[in-house]
């Protein structure tokens, strides 16, 4: 059974959703602002977060942005539910890493359609994560052919180097610690790499390599540093 975090200050709008959701064979989790929910979520991580943009102590922008920062957060489902609607907000939320937005006032069913897409393509990113540790250690594609390698990155040096890096979840800080350059670099190499791959997040990102057979290490898949 699926786990879904609801952040929103707004406690009818949770109570319903969160009743709405369980009625449909979901666990549910609900908090109120997103210190809250990253508190939470550090202790039992949801299969998907749903999260208002506007909330007291740390709005939804800030906590989805803190929650990619993080390892463990960096390939949940993530969705906007917000009366921000215009332009400017759905861009900025998904620039943060949002897979989805959602107007307030909305019909569950839509909402309920967006949860169940999303963890549809989380379920295909942990299948293929398995499939390229088969084909790391057998060097053999599934259908007994040998794999064909990925296409060349059209990447310099350096932004090829954070590209490996990102796709094993680690944070701009990390990264910087590990090639020995500014955070603000890695942000500026990972800006033009999803410029170049037309991507818009690191989690498209993520979802790009594997799809593309770009394989990462076992030893990272496996969480072990």
């Amino acid at each position: 059974m699926k786990k879904v975090l609801v952040v929103d200050d707004d406690a009818t709008l949770r109570m319903a959703l969160t009743r709405y959701l369980e009625k449909r064979g979901y666990l549910t989790q609900d908090v109120a602002s997103g210190m809250e929910a990253l508190q939470l979520f550090e202790q039992d991580p949801p299969d998907l977060v749903v999260s208002d943009v506007m909330m007291p102590e740390m709005d939804g922008f800030e906590f989805c942005r803190r929650l990619r920062s993080i390892r463990l957060g960096q390939l949940v489902p993530f969705i906007f539910l917000s009366s921000k609607g215009e332009v400017e907000d759905r861009v900025q939320g998904h620039s943060i890493g949002a897979d989805d937005y959602l107007i307030k006032p909305f019909e569950p069913r839509e909402l309920l359609a967006k949860i169940e897409s999303q963890l549809e393509r989380s379920r295909r990113i942990h299948s293929e994560i398995v499939l390229l540790m088969q084909r790391e250690s057998s060097g053999i594609a599934v259908n007994g052919q040998v794999a064909t390698p990925p296409s060349p990155l059209p990447l310099t040096p350096a932004e090829e180097k954070v590209f490996w890096e990102v796709i094993q979840g680690f944070t701009n800080k990390q990264i910087g610690d590990r090639l020995f350059v500014s955070p603000r670099t890695v942000q500026t190499h990972l800006s033009n790499i999803l410029s170049k791959l037309q991507l818009e997040n690191r989690s498209q990102l993520v979802r790009f390599a594997f799809e593309r057979g770009y394989k990462l290490p076992i030893e990272s898949v496996s969480g072990d540093d």
